[in-house]
């Protein structure tokens, strides 16, 4: 009875109309994006719709965390750029399909939780690197064809153009102000669109960029040959492309858990990304992951369940099956407007102001991070980068904390008290705290307030021991982790290991 009560609170509390209305604007702005990225990377415009419909609705109803909206993301297309320009677009299939699999067996070994792995100023490289790489791309919507040729717009275009975009923006930042009932986003678009429709203004629509109309996605096995020469093409492409999916959507979860207050599932999320890589592969989609633009215009709509992704999927598939021909019509400054302001939300203004707080290394990782998000556009490779430098500044700062207390008992023993953490990165320092010529026959070393972590503090402990045994020393090893002690059984006869009063604490935690 209590549960019962429970749910139907939670169902009390939850705001169809936002969710609904919310579904439509992320509709709105995931068609151009998903067109843009399928041209891009020279597949027919459907191919893109259709990954927009079925990575929504699969990681509407499978995935980890509500709120979330997936599609055709440009991050997992670049991947598949060179795949398909080389070999055409049945091996794209095949390699969407395949990095599905891979990430269905990340979310199965339960792997999702490394992304927990990644440091907060790589987070905000990120979240920077993506804001402009989203602003940039809506700043090349200024350009138009001119004789097969790509220019920028000028004159009464470009003015035009961009009057509609500013007043797009402006739609956006004061809608609030007047009421919250109805997401600003979808109000700033369909403002633009009457204006343009009415006064009939000449300007730049989706239709200029392709056509939206097509049939329902129809069930399709990749056509290429199912042998080991095929799995050594798209394996490379694949596995990057699973990689880059995995982490730009576990960083988005991240980012809607902060936001939200709650916490989605990694591994539940990577097993529904997976699923929708493969629907796509065997549905003529171009693949792809969650993304970071679409779901803060879905949360900051006031979105906080799995209907309006649901919607937002709905939304594509009654644009290709009959809204064609109205949504052709949307200006494309209405839909830039509203992807800049995600942009501009996107952007972490707080990592400036943190600039001459944060240690220096952390403002050198952010900026890292940034930067070759944005110079490559590949997001897997940023955070990958930007892991490995904090984990080297990690293991640096604290190779430099060990230390050593030196003292003698009254039976002329002396201790070296150690402090720091003894690990691959502090082995050196920690041997040049010791005396071993000038120290007495009997000494202990002891690591009540240490830490031994890995193979090279073990190894570096029975060299110690090694350069005392050759002058006839007797090394008494206090207050050792059981498991260093059980990983030096080999080294009995000469290691005298005194663990009394022990605290209880394990080389690696389980």
């Amino acid at each position: 009875m209590k549960l019962q009560a429970i749910s139907l609170l939670s169902k009390e509390k939850i705001n169809y109309k936002n969710e609904i209305l919310a579904g439509l604007t992320v509709s709105m702005t995931m068609i151009p994006e998903s067109l843009s990225f399928a041209i891009l990377a020279g597949l027919s415009p459907l191919t893109g719709l259709y990954a927009a419909f079925l990575m929504g609705i699969v990681t509407a109803l499978l995935g980890g965390r509500p709120g979330m909206v997936s599609g055709g993301a440009g991050a997992t297309v670049v991947v598949l750029i060179a795949l398909a320009s080389t070999h055409g677009v049945e091996y794209l299939f095949a390699a969407v399909a395949l990095a599905g699999v891979f990430q269905i067996l990340v979310g199965a070994f339960k792997l999702g939780k490394f992304v927990r792995l990644i440091p907060q100023p790589v987070m905000y490289g990120f979240l920077n690197g993506l804001a402009i790489i989203i602003f940039m791309a809506q700043v090349k919507q200024f350009k138009i064809i001119q004789d097969g040729i790509e220019t920028w717009m000028t004159g009464s275009a470009l003015y035009v153009m961009l009057g509609l975009t500013i007043l797009t923006v402006l739609t956006v930042l004061i809608f609030p102000k007047i009421t919250k009932a109805i997401p600003a986003s979808l109000i700033a678009i369909i403002v633009t669109f009457a204006l343009v429709y009415f006064f009939n203004i000449d300007t730049k629509k989706v239709i200029d960029i392709a056509k939206v109309s097509g049939a329902f996605p129809s069930f399709h096995i990749p056509e290429v040959p199912f042998n080991l020469e095929t799995l050594k093409i798209i394996f490379p492409y694949a596995s990057v492309m699973a990689a880059v999916g995995l982490i730009e959507s576990l960083l988005t979860l991240n980012m809607v858990d902060e936001i939200t207050n709650t916490k989605g599932s990694s591994n539940q999320e990577a097993m529904a990304q997976g699923t929708a890589n493969i629907v796509n592969g065997f549905f003529a989609g171009m693949g792809g992951c969650a993304m970071v633009a679409q779901t803060l215009v879905n949360i900051n709509a006031g979105a906080r369940t799995r209907i309006s992704a649901v919607v937002g999927a709905l939304g594509i598939l009654f644009v290709i099956l009959v809204g064609g021909p109205v949504i052709e019509q949307i200006p494309m400054a209405a839909l830039v407007g509203v992807m800049m302001m995600v942009a501009i939300s996107t952007f972490q203004w707080g990592f400036l102001r943190l600039l001459t707080k944060m240690p220096k290394s952390d403002v050198l990782v952010g900026i890292l991070v940034a930067a070759i998000t944005v110079a490559l556009h590949n997001l897997a490779l940023a955070v990958f980068v930007g892991v490995i430098v904090s984990a080297l500044v990690f293991a640096w700062d604290n190779a430099k904390r060990i230390r050593a207390r030196k003292s003698t008992d009254e039976n002329g023993i002396k201790v070296y008290e150690i402090y720091g953490p003894l690990f691959f990165g502090s082995t050196r320092n920690f041997m040049d705290k010791f005396d071993i010529n000038e120290d007495p026959d009997h000494i202990i070393i002891d690591f009540k307030e240490s830490r031994v972590v890995d193979m090279s503090a073990i190894e570096i402990l029975k060299k110690l021991i090694h350069k005392y045994q050759d002058l006839n020393k007797k090394v008494t090893l206090r207050h050792l982790s059981p498991d260093c002690v059980r990983l030096l059984d080999q080294a009995k006869g000469f290691i005298e290991v005194d663990i009394e009063d022990d605290p209880t604490y394990k080389v690696m935690p389980k």
